[in-house]
Formats: C-alpha cells, structure tokens, sequence
C-alpha cells in the first residue's frame, strides 16, 4: 500500500463513516428518549436511497404506496388506543399527518416521477416521502407499548425490522438501484483527488451534527427531550409530554434516515437489505458510547469506516466480519470498565 491508496481508503472510510455516525446519532437519541433501539434505523436509509434511484430512473419509487400504508397502520393503531382510553383529542391533526399528508406527498411524486428532474428536487421529493416514516412508525408500533420493559421494545424492533425489510423486497424488488451524483466533479488536493459528493457529504453531515447540538442545548423542546431521556418520570412531573417527546425523537431519527439515503444513494448499491448491515455499523458507534454519549457515538461511528475501507481493501470478503469481531473487544473493555467503577463506588 502506498500514500495515495492510504488516502483513498481514508477518504472513503470517513465518508462511511460519516453515514454511519448519522445512523448511530439516530439510534443514540431514539433509545435514549423512549428506550427503544431502533434497530430499524437502516431501513429508512436504505429506503431513502432506493427511492432516490428509482427516481433517479425516471419511474415511479414504491414508496408513494408504502408511505399511505404506514400512514393507515398508524392511524389504526392511533384509533385503537383512543377508543380503549375514551380519549380522541387530536383527531384531527392524526387524520391529517396519518392520511392526508402520506396521500398528498404520494401523489406529488407520482405525477412528476417521470419529470426531468435535477438531482436536488429528487432529493427533496425523497425526504418528503421517507422521513415521516419515522413518527408513523412511532405512533402505529411503539406509542402503545412505551411503559413496557426494553426486552419488549427490542422484540417488537426486531419484529419490525423483518417486516421492513419484507416491504422494502415488495415495494422495490431484489434489484439494487444506485443514483447520479448530487454534485458531480472532482478536485485536486494534493497527491490526490476529492469528489465534490465526499465534500457535500461531510458538509451536510458536519452541519447537521452542530445542529442537532444546537437544538438539543439551546431550544426548549430539546431541553425537554434531554429531560426525558434522563428521569422519564420526573420529566412527566414538570409537565414534559414525553409522548410527544418520543415523537419528536423518532422525527428527527426519520429525517437523518432518510437524509442519509439520499447522500448514499451515489456512493454505493443499495438493496432492499441493505439497510440491515448499516444499522449494525451505526450501532456499533452507540456501543462504543456506552448508549449515552453523542461525540463519543460519533468518533465511534468514524472508526467503524475507517477500519470497513481498510478491511475491504485487505480482506474484502470478510470486511463484515472483520468490522462487528472489533466489537468484542469493546464489549470486554466497557464491561470491565464498569465493573471497576462499581467497584470504586
């Protein structure tokens, strides 16, 4: 291996790995709030990335009729808790974000699939079909069993990630899909060259990491959402709606899903499977944090890439493999690390 093959690995290890620290940022804040492990994190990247290459192809993505059935489950499962607790306050606004919304933006896509489009407005029409997949899945699958113990939610996300990717093989087929560049060219820097999709990629995700700090230091609702991840019970205390909380938390994990679909789109083929292999790499940022620490998440995500391009270049066949044994000794490092602090207190 000589410098310019090191700096191409790294370069496309950091931008794995920044993909996988959005993955891993999505995660963290999601278990953290509601303690549930979105496990099916991937599956929305993966979506967002086979509806960018669908589009990118001129056809119709079938996400303009996966959206409206997420949008009826959850509207069901909505009317069936209303009916049991004899509250329907927010009818109205349920029926909206549950049907008329998913119908809206599914018929919008349907008419100008066939457009010439530029690769912006496909990304746009892209965000506006999967991001809200995150907060329908959280109403139709998780709001009714959120005082239930963590195995229960990790047995229901585990059940929901294998419906996913049942409907992603519906929805989209076996085929993979893999779009044009957003921003296409390359420039020199050095002994080596950058594209300009690397240079949006880190742009976009760099800044939305500051914002996502932003939000979550200096606004309210953000200051509400680090309430409820510490003391659920004491955030209900002081009249923090940690439903709507969750809510939020799983709006934000649908728009960086869906956000780094669009962004992976032209980096590499995806399929409907996909998303299964990239949740696990996000993942293992979060565990390498401990599950409470964003930066930590992100430095963890940031060496998962690294060391996947550096496997695939010396033991392509078993990158995989050769990415989730390194979490073993993470794994022993955080076990003993704990034990010895229990031990110190």
């Amino acid at each position: 291996m000589n410098a310019t093959i090191a700096a191409l690995l790294v370069q496309d290890g950091l931008t794995n790995g920044l993909l996988y620290a959005l993955i891993a940022l999505s995660i963290l804040q999601v278990f953290l709030v509601t303690k549930v492990l979105w496990l099916p994190a991937g599956e929305l990247v993966a979506f967002g990335a086979l509806t960018m290459g669908v589009l990118n192809a001129g056809k119709v993505p079938g996400t303009v009729w996966l959206l409206p059935c997420i949008g009826l489950a959850a509207l069901l499962s909505w009317g069936w808790t209303a009916w049991r607790t004899q509250s329907w306050r927010g009818l109205g606004r349920q029926v909206a974000y549950s049907v008329l919304y998913p119908v809206a933006a599914s018929a919008l896509v349907y008419v100008l699939a066939a457009s010439l489009l530029s690769p912006v407005v496909r990304g746009v029409l892209t965000l506006m079909l999967v991001a809200p997949m995150g907060p329908l899945l959280y109403t139709a699958v998780f709001r009714p069993i959120l005082h239930t113990t963590i195995l229960t939610k990790l047995i229901v996300a585990v059940a929901l990630h294998v419906v996913l990717v049942g409907a992603g093989l519906l929805f989209f087929g076996p085929e993979g899909l893999r779009s044009a560049p957003i921003v296409a060219g390359r420039i020199d820097v050095g002994f080596t060259r950058l594209s300009y999709q690397l240079i949006l990629v880190a742009v976009v995700s760099l800044v939305l990491m500051i914002a996502l700090w932003a939000y979550f230091e200096r606004t309210l609702w953000g200051k509400a959402l680090r309430a409820t991840a510490m003391n659920r019970l004491g955030a209900r205390l002081v009249a923090v709606r940690t439903e709507a909380a969750g809510l939020i938390a799983f709006g934000i994990a649908g728009g960086i899903g869906a956000l780094a679909g669009v962004l992976i789109s032209p980096i590499t083929t995806v399929y409907y499977d996909s998303g299964f292999l990239l949740g696990l790499k996000g993942f293992i940022g979060v565990v390498c944090a401990g599950m409470v620490s964003f930066p930590l998440a992100v430095l963890g995500a940031l060496g998962v890439g690294l060391l996947d391009a550096f496997a695939s270049f010396y033991a392509s066949s078993l990158r995989d493999v050769i990415v989730f044994a390194a979490l073993v000794p993470v794994l022993m490092w955080r076990s003993l690390y704990v034990h010895h602090e229990e031990e110190e207190s």
